[in-house]
């Protein structure tokens, strides 16, 4: 049998194309991670050198930043626009700080990181809820501490396997308020 040129051709085009496919799958995975940490990299180097440019990027304009008052044991909401504005000038390099990522996952539109902002006696540990807009992921929500430097982040294994169902027969209410709702609501 002879191969002819536009056979050999096709043959070639047809292996680029599948190579190119493949590619494709990985390129999109990297792409997301590189996406996040391109995020929590905006909030650190905004943080570390006073970059109010920087932390826009990292946040949305509707971000809160939440810990509890240790002095009233009440929650505390700073909204990310008094952050920003009160971050100091030069940032925390300035005073001797350090920052760095611990860790992150993710999963369809929503991401986790959990990052330190180090200073001479303590450190903040920072727990960033993230979501996905469109290409972009910005932080919606700065949940922190204020710990000792030698404090470390408990809890951070994963289950080895799925947590089983039960086997009760599920119980039927007449109240509208167990209905799962159709929207994406989180239910």
């Amino acid at each position: 049998m002879k191969i002819t040129k536009n056979m050999r051709i096709s043959k070639l085009l047809l292996h680029s194309f599948c190579l190119l496919l493949c590619l494709s799958f990985s390129v999109k995975a990297q792409s997301e991670d590189d996406a996040i940490k391109t995020c929590v990299n905006n909030y650190l180097d905004g943080v570390l050198k006073g970059d109010a440019a920087r932390l826009n990027l990292a946040f949305h304009p509707t971000a809160m930043l939440r810990t509890v008052n240790t002095n009233t044991g009440a929650l505390q909401d700073i909204p990310v626009a008094k952050f920003i504005a009160t971050t100091p000038a030069g940032g925390i390099e300035t005073k001797g700080g350090s920052t760095k990522l611990v860790g992150y996952s993710y999963i369809g539109v929503s991401a986790l990181a959990t990052v330190e902002l180090r200073f001479g006696d303590f450190k903040y540990v920072d727990l960033l809820s993230m979501l996905k807009f469109g290409n972009d992921w910005k932080i919606v929500s700065r949940v922190f501490s204020r710990t000792d430097l030698d404090s470390q982040v408990k809890g951070t294994a994963t289950s080895a396997s799925p947590v089983a169902a039960t086997n009760k027969p599920a119980v039927k209410k007449s109240s509208s308020a167990n209905v799962k709702p159709k929207a994406d609501d989180g239910w």
